[in-house]
């Protein structure tokens, strides 16, 4: 971290001692039409200067929120920096969402001006507008399809420019005040809505200079950013880290060209979701299971062999498969958003890919608890970093007290008091333990956890964790609280999956054929029965054994509001959509007439019968004798 930026107050400031110190060293890169294109440190300033300059002739006030909706893309950051240098508040959104999706953070937040990326997010902020009228400027970056808009806030992103052109770079840092507002993240509504979580310039910069002083973050390093800038450690990885260390950023050109983009970059630093590494295992599982002789053994025995497979393993298997990933020059990757699964994290450490879990929440800065090089291990997530205290409280939460710690949920007084009650210890909503090296370990979500009717406890992710380590089942939802048994809904991996049925010679049609042939049906019990057999090895967890489930015809996404944009499971939104299918697996019935099932908009016919087909409800099978749980 160079030492020129160490008493920047501000990201604005940051940016322009970034210029001062780093002037022709590449800020951002964009790959478009196939070709990198590079914004240095000097000109990235430049036109944050120009930028700033019209935006406070647009009426951008101090305090006001400026929404963000869009990819990852130079002048989306530019634009944040923008913003900040006027003393509002930059609020990045999913650009994913719908309008519906959108609609309520808009009311609640009430952006004076919009930055968006193209014509489709353009028309979701002019659709929101007649239920925002705070919104009185909405500028647009890509011109395509833009010509023939005449309403009077529209404006494009290059006449902005224009009219700012000329501006000192000295207006990045005219009011560097630290203790202003700088962003608003939204949680990721695993347990109810998502909150608007409120930061200011100095936690946000104070958590990136201790990631820097642990890591060794520096002007050397680059990262690729291709996960929405709504979610918030994308836009610290993105955004906040390399204002600090001076570092790059690279923008893929999409997400069809995302595997080449980042074999081009090569980054040195990364951060991902356990979905997307677990998808990039059973990829390459499947790609070598498809070569069979001497690749598939190789693979195999290079796997089972672990780090001690030696020089032979390395030049054959290892070095090519990081090269194929794209992450040869990968010093350190970072998995964030939930627990990995074992397999998961024995893989890509195997290849030699220096892959540790980090711990946060958007309340508290996300760099909280980390896996240092020389401690990283399945099961626990690491220790404390600096600036951050933990412990569990009595009833088993894990509280954090932190120098980046959140100001408030915005605009609301009452769930922020209720978040830290006055004591300053933010209570995360996870339940864990701390071991005596201060390495903490997760066991579920408060509000997940429950009873059955009987007063047995009842923790679904426990069980969960059983069933998607098998790489057969993409997500698992357990269902026990309040009920006299435990019952799943499975949702199957497609490729995993269908890669079995066609070594079978089982014909399907896709996802929702695959999901209901018997034979998949008896592949998925004979894992739960596997599963039930572990949960029945602890008289803790017998009781909680597996006894009906079913597999979903349709995959969980975060499309239908199942799941967070991260892949994290929204329970509730689950129970809710669910809900007849959950009462009819602790019913006698056998079956569920496919039209019957929530956003399933087609049917399937059952090849053998030429019939509708049904969504199966089967039992598995439990280790003892669970009857006193069946549901009457």
């Amino acid at each position: 971290m160079a030492s020129d930026t160490a008493n920047a107050a501000t990201f604005p400031e940051l940016l322009l001692r970034n210029a001062q110190v780093h002037s022709g060293k590449p800020a951002i890169q964009q790959k478009r039409r196939g070709i990198w294109r590079t914004t240095t440190w000097s000109e990235m300033a430049a036109e944050a200067a120009c930028l700033t300059a019209a935006l406070k002739a647009k009426g951008l006030a101090p305090g006001a929120v400026v929404a963000l909706v869009g990819d990852n893309r130079p002048r989306l950051f530019i634009a944040m920096a923008a913003a900040q240098a006027a003393g509002a508040i930059a609020a990045p959104l999913f650009q994913d969402s719908n309008v519906a999706e959108m609609a309520p953070w808009f009311k609640r937040l009430k952006p004076t001006h919009v930055f968006a990326e193209n014509q489709e997010q353009t028309d979701k902020v002019l659709e929101i507008l007649p239920d925002c009228p705070s919104i009185t400027c909405i500028a647009y970056d890509d011109d395509r399809g833009m010509r023939h808009y005449k309403n009077p806030e529209v404006v494009s992103y290059e006449s902005l420019l224009e009219e700012g052109k000329g501006a000192p770079l000295d207006g990045l840092a005219s009011d560097a005040d630290g203790s202003r507002d700088a962003f608003v993240f939204h949680t990721s509504g695993t347990t109810g809505d998502p909150k608007p979580v409120v930061h200011t310039h100095q936690a946000l910069i104070e958590r990136a200079r201790a990631a820097a002083r642990i890591e060794g973050f520096s002007a050397d390093d680059t990262t690729l950013a291709y996960l929405s800038p709504g979610w918030m450690a994308q836009t610290l990885f993105a955004y906040v880290h390399p204002m600090v260390a001076g570092s790059s950023t690279c923008c893929p050109e999409s997400s069809d060209t995302l595997l080449d983009d980042l074999r081009e970059i090569a980054p040195t630093h990364l951060v991902i979701t356990p979905r997307m590494l677990d998808t990039i295992v059973l990829q390459i599982s499947a790609r070598m299971q498809d070569t069979g002789g001497f690749n598939q053994r190789l693979y195999r025995n290079g796997l089972q062999n672990g780090q001690k497979g030696g020089l032979l393993y390395s030049l054959l298997l290892y070095k090519p498969l990081r090269d194929s990933l794209g992450m040869s020059r990968i010093r350190d990757a970072y998995t964030v958003g939930d627990l990995l699964p074992e397999h998961t994290m024995t893989f890509f450490r195997t290849l030699g890919i220096n892959l540790k879990q980090l711990y946060g929440t958007t309340e508290t800065g996300f760099f909280d608890v980390l896996q240092r090089d020389e401690a990283v291990s399945t099961g626990t997530l690491g220790t404390a970093v600096e600036g951050v205290e933990l412990k569990i409280s009595d009833s088993g939460e894990v509280l954090m007290r932190s120098s980046g710690l959140f100001r408030e949920y915005f605009g609301d007084a009452d769930a922020t008091a209720a978040a830290l009650q006055g004591d300053g210890w933010f209570r995360t909503g996870d339940l864990g333990a701390l071991s005596e090296s201060g390495e903490l370990r997760l066991t579920d979500r408060v509000s997940d956890i429950g009873a059955l009717a009987d007063g047995t406890p009842f923790r679904p992710k426990t069980i969960e964790a059983r069933l998607t380590d098998n790489s057969e089942i993409r997500a698992a939802v357990v269902i026990g609280d309040g009920r006299d048994g435990v019952c799943a809904l499975v949702d199957v991996d497609t490729e995993t999956v269908g890669r079995w049925a066609d070594g079978q010679e089982i014909s399907f049609t896709g996802h929702s054929d695959l999901a209901s042939r018997d034979e998949v049906y008896d592949l998925v019990g004979g894992l739960i029965e596997k599963a039930n057999a572990q949960l029945a090895s602890d008289p803790a967890t017998a009781p909680v054994q597996i006894r009906r489930f079913l597999l979903l015809p349709d995959a969980l996404s975060a499309g239908d509001g199942l799941l967070t944009p991260t892949g994290r499971l929204r329970r509730s939104a689950i129970a809710d959509h669910y809900a007849g299918l959950i009462e009819a697996l602790y019913s006698d019935r056998t079956d569920v007439p496919i039209e019957n099932v929530p956003g399933h908009a087609h049917e399937i016919h059952d090849d053998v019968h030429g019939g509708p087909a049904a969504l199966k409800l089967r039992d598995a099978k439990v280790t003892g004798d669970l009857s006193s749980r069946r549901a009457a």
